[in-house]
């Protein structure tokens, strides 16, 4: 997939561009438009435009600047102007002009936060995963399409490329059959996106996680061809005072083990390590736009096969932390692998650890599959990831850890069970709770602060919509680099 390309010298209002001017829905619909269209609501209501969001109409009309008539396309925004509005209006219009080779915004009166709105809508949009594809679309344009808006400066497609870029590799990651993105394949992935850059790469493979201790990934893994591997991104810039690590499961493809799932819950299983998938494109745009702010990042990968060399039920692994967890379902192996790197960044002492995973099928039965669930231990953590989410566009959703969980963690033969057979109740809870118990303590004997995100439902999309496309979505990654830009803002 070839990303549009960003420019700041497009001539809007041209027959060799399409200019994209949302219209903004109400008793009366506005046209948007820096320039002078000839399109007053009068002509609005003949066109059947309504501003209604999601609405396109493609018209030709002669701009005060230009000499001849020029492709236009209105696009509804809804009744409010704000950014995710303009990036949803983007996203349908990137859709409905993937053939063209030039696409210029105009909106009236429009900040920088506007413009950049527009341009990641777009980008994020007009995403296409075409990799695997045999035969070329005809219905796209076949080279880069020229992308601009009026009033944009180099700073917003700084920001831009970054943050859009960085979504572009978690989807494209997440989109990858299990064929091509084994364990070692993403490791392979990830030493060279961050050669040459401000961020360290190390690869540890069954060897090395054999003499870490690290038993739970090496449970899970241990009924693959493909062994599993643990990626450790390191970036310290100078000047950073706050440390996060960021944990991602990286199952690359779940067969759910000896626990087989059914055939047809199999499909879609690729999109698995959608969690660390995540890690590696924050990582990415955090260190391309130079935040101050120190990340850790562990990629924990396997594969979850079933094989006479496969985890049983009914055995007992012995995790990095020491603590001993007897397995009654292999097919809740996410949580295996993340209790080893919730382990190791603790280890580390940062000031806030996330995990990301697509962790449970009990997150879409509670929320959806637009929603995050989150469950965190530090309640102000938790408001800045709510505010972080919102600004984004990303929905997340608070979730409690019930104080009867615990009674469902005991295991009459281990420190804790995986899951509780036969109980479908709460199960995004007790994940939560189970993963609670792998997160350290800091100098003081206080736990960490820690968030666990659960992005089961919005890290595949089933449909597009707005500026998401069918497939891998990306999320978390512009929540998470929201939320740290807040933090080196204050």
């Amino acid at each position: 997939m070839t990303m549009a390309e960003l420019k700041t010298d497009l001539t809007q209002y041209s027959s060799d561009a399409v200019t994209v001017v949302p219209v903004l829905a109400g008793t009366t619909p506005e046209c948007c438009a820096s320039s002078d269209l000839g399109i007053d609501a009068d002509r609005l209501a003949r066109l059947g435009v309504t501003g209604k969001a999601g609405e396109t109409l493609r018209v030709l009309v002669t701009a005060e600047s230009a000499s001849e008539e020029a492709p236009v396309l209105l696009v509804g925004a809804g009744k409010e102007r704000t950014a995710e509005a303009l990036r949803r209006a983007a996203g349908i219009a990137a859709r409905a002009l993937k053939s063209e080779s030039t696409v210029v915004y105009d909106l009236k009166e429009a900040t920088d936060v506007e413009l950049e709105a527009l341009l990641t809508g777009h980008l994020l949009g007009g995403y296409r995963f075409d990799r695997f594809r045999g035969e070329a679309d005809e219905t796209v344009s076949a080279e880069p399409q020229q992308l601009s808006a009026v009033g944009v400066g180099e700073a917003v497609i700084t920001r831009v490329n970054a943050i859009a870029g960085a979504v572009r590799i978690t989807r494209d990651l997440v989109n990858t059959p299990p064929s091509a993105l084994v364990p070692e394949d993403f490791a392979d992935f990830a030493l060279d996106l961050f050669t040459d850059s401000a961020v360290e790469v190390e690869v540890w493979d069954e060897e090395r996680l054999v003499e870490e201790s690290c038993g739970g990934i090496l449970g899970v893994g241990q009924g693959s061809e493909n062994p599993p591997h643990v990626v450790r991104l390191n970036y310290a810039p100078e000047g950073a005072t706050t440390h996060v690590a960021l944990v991602g499961k990286g199952i690359t493809f779940d067969s759910g083990g000896l626990s087989i799932k059914p055939a047809g819950s199999m499909v879609g299983m690729k999109f698995d390590m959608g969690g660390a998938a995540s890690v590696l494109g924050t990582v990415r745009a955090v260190a391309e736009l130079g935040l101050p702010i120190a990340i850790t990042g562990w990629c924990m990968l396997a594969e979850n096969m079933p094989s006479g060399s496969a985890i049983k039920p009914d055995d007992v692994l012995v995790t990095r932390s020491g603590k001993t967890v007897e397995v009654t379902n292999t097919d809740a192996e996410g949580r295996l692998v993340l209790c080893d790197g919730l382990t190791l960044a603790s280890e580390q002492q940062p000031d806030l650890i996330i995990d990301i995973a697509t962790l449970t099928g009990a997150a879409i039965v509670a929320l959806g599959d637009r929603t995050t669930g989150m469950v965190g231990n530090d309640q102000a953590w938790v408001d800045r990831a709510m505010a972080a989410s919102k600004k984004s566009g990303e929905d997340f959703w608070p979730m409690p850890i019930p104080e009867e969980i615990a009674e469902r963690l005991k295991s009459p033969v281990a420190d804790m069970v995986n899951s509780k057979p036969g109980d479908r109740s709460a199960g995004m809870l007790f994940a939560a709770a189970f993963l609670e118990r792998f997160v350290g303590d800091d100098e003081s004997g206080k736990a960490l602060p820690w968030l666990h995100l659960d992005i089961a439902g919005p890290a595949e999309t089933k449909s597009a919509y707005g500026y998401v496309p069918e497939g891998g979505s990306g999320v978390p990654v512009r929540t998470l680099v929201s939320l740290f830009e807040a933090l080196t803002k204050n």
